[in-house]
């Protein structure tokens, strides 16, 4: 931890509701590594940065932090690295959403496409003249379909298994109907599957921990197609319809024969916001660039002052 007094300036978002924290300066140098690499460096060098910012008193359960860094790929115009209240994140479209509108905010960007260095490889946004934000993500794809899980309380929970830059876990029409109302009950829901998934060893491939898990219902009007729960490493949901939840979504339509490349879905989120999706086919078996669609609102700029003789300069721990 820092002995002296430290600044950060941040610049705070929201993409469909889902909060993100961008620190633009004053974070310690990283080194010249991948963005996984300086994960590794901040995790086990600078995790007071993650908790002090993200944590009671300054920050909530809820909020995703990106540290803005320096992109280890020279064509790309920024590297990222995303973080919640429990660790450290693969990806986060959500995330990579806000971080656009950060750039413009900031004069970095102003139209056009660019590339993200990111932990789980390079993505491209596009700024759109609607002021909508677009990600070309990383490729994704549905690695298990109708894995079934015993879950205490609820019995026997069937979902597909599919990476989007997190692993998910898709389930459909199961469990609590998908409503506000329903939050707490699908927060206790979530939370077991996510539980009875670990303690029964089902994973995605390779071993990757699924920590995300995703429920759908119909959607409230027609203005979408479904409408989700996602439940996020940390015990919270995400406000958001969650971009790499949705990536996991159309990668998994588009295995089961539902979506056709150009097709477009329209993921609404439990707080009724909207993502839009469509699939590009890699060639490569069941693989699909998902590019998803949606927009982020600069909603204050900061400057995070941590004074170690501050008993909660660290974030409120508990």
């Amino acid at each position: 931890m820092s002995k002296a007094t430290t600044f950060l300036k941040i610049i705070d978002s929201h993409t469909g509701g889902e909060p993100t924290r961008v620190i633009v300066k004053g974070c310690p140098d990283l080194g010249i590594g991948t963005s996984a690499q300086k994960i590794q460096t901040l995790r086990e060098n600078y995790d007071w940065i993650r908790t002090a910012t993200l944590l009671e008193p300054r920050g909530f359960e809820a909020m995703v932090g990106a540290i803005l860094t320096e992109p280890h790929s020279e064509d790309c115009v920024a590297g990222v690295i995303f973080f919640n209240n429990s660790g450290y994140l693969n990806m986060c479209i959500h995330g990579t959403i806000g971080l656009a509108a950060t750039l413009k905010h900031m004069g970095v960007i102003n139209s056009g496409s660019h590339k993200i260095d990111t932990p789980v490889g390079i993505v491209t946004i596009h700024l759109n003249d609607d002021d909508s934000i677009s990600v070309d993500n990383v490729a994704s794809y549905r690695y298990k379909s109708e894995i079934s899980v015993e879950v205490p309380n609820y019995g026997t929970i069937t979902g597909d298994i599919a990476w989007g830059g997190n692993w998910f876990f898709l389930i459909d029409n199961q469990g609590p109907k998908v409503i506000p109302e329903n939050i707490a009950a699908l927060t206790d829901f979530t939370q077991a599957v996510m539980a009875a998934l670990l303690e029964q060893g089902i994973t995605g491939e390779d071993g990757g921990e699924i920590d995300h898990i995703e429920v759908f219902g119909p959607a409230a009007d027609d203005h979408s197609d479904s409408r989700n729960f996602v439940m996020c490493p940390g015990g919270e949901f995400d406000r958001s319809p969650c971009g790499t939840g949705t990536s996991a979504k159309l990668a998994s339509l588009y295995d089961s024969g539902k979506l056709a490349a150009g097709d477009t879905w329209r993921q609404s989120s439990i707080i009724n916001t909207i993502f839009t999706g469509e699939v590009t086919p890699t060639g490569e078996a069941n693989q699909v660039i998902p590019t998803v669609t949606g927009s982020a609102w600069i909603n204050g700029e900061t400057t995070v002052i941590i004074n170690p003789d501050d008993p909660f300069a660290f974030g409120i721990h508990y």
